[in-house]
């Protein structure tokens, strides 16, 4: 096809083709752009559309797909920022008493540390800590028990720590 061919086809094409997807997505200005892209498209694919039994399909075709990626980048665009890739957020530094409850489960065996912050930080029931950590109960009241004896014995009122602040 050359410049002549494709400019005759143009043409007779272009009204029809914006009319018809202007029918599909229902917004002239968007089907016009589609379709000129399409047709841009189709100019590097002409000696394809020479062989093609209908290049006006194959126009249509690419400009409804065309339609359809700005949509779809339109609605993604619009949905909230994930915050794994969103702008950094900023929280207040820790308090001084969060500070020494850390530092007092630092000091913890880790199967208490652990039972402790799963129980008491992530408000999970005794039954969903046993079944996380693997163990009966039992394990988990006991450590619960032994947990907060020695957390109370390495937290004073001198560290800031408010009564039952250690539960936060």
């Amino acid at each position: 096809m050359d410049e002549r061919e494709f400019d005759d086809f143009y043409a007779a094409s272009y009204p029809r083709v914006v009319a018809q997807l202007y029918a599909m997505i229902g917004n002239r200005d968007e089907a016009e752009e589609c379709v000129q892209e399409a047709f841009v498209r189709a100019w590097s694919h002409r000696r394809k559309l020479e062989r093609a039994e209908h290049p006006e399909a194959w126009v249509r075709t690419t400009a409804h797909r065309l339609a359809v990626s700005r949509w779809r980048r339109t609605r993604l665009a619009k949905r909230p920022t994930d915050r794994a890739v969103g702008p950094r957020t900023t929280t207040a530094p820790p308090t001084e008493s969060h500070v020494a409850l850390v530092r007092a489960l630092e000091q913890l065996p880790e199967a208490q540390r652990h039972t402790l912050v799963l129980h008491h930080i992530a408000d999970l029931p005794v039954h969903e800590v046993a079944r996380e950590l693997g163990v009966p109960e039992g394990t988990v009241k006991a450590r619960l028990s032994r947990g907060r004896a020695a957390l109370a014995a390495l937290l004073t009122d001198d560290d800031g720590l408010q009564e039952g602040a250690s539960h936060a």
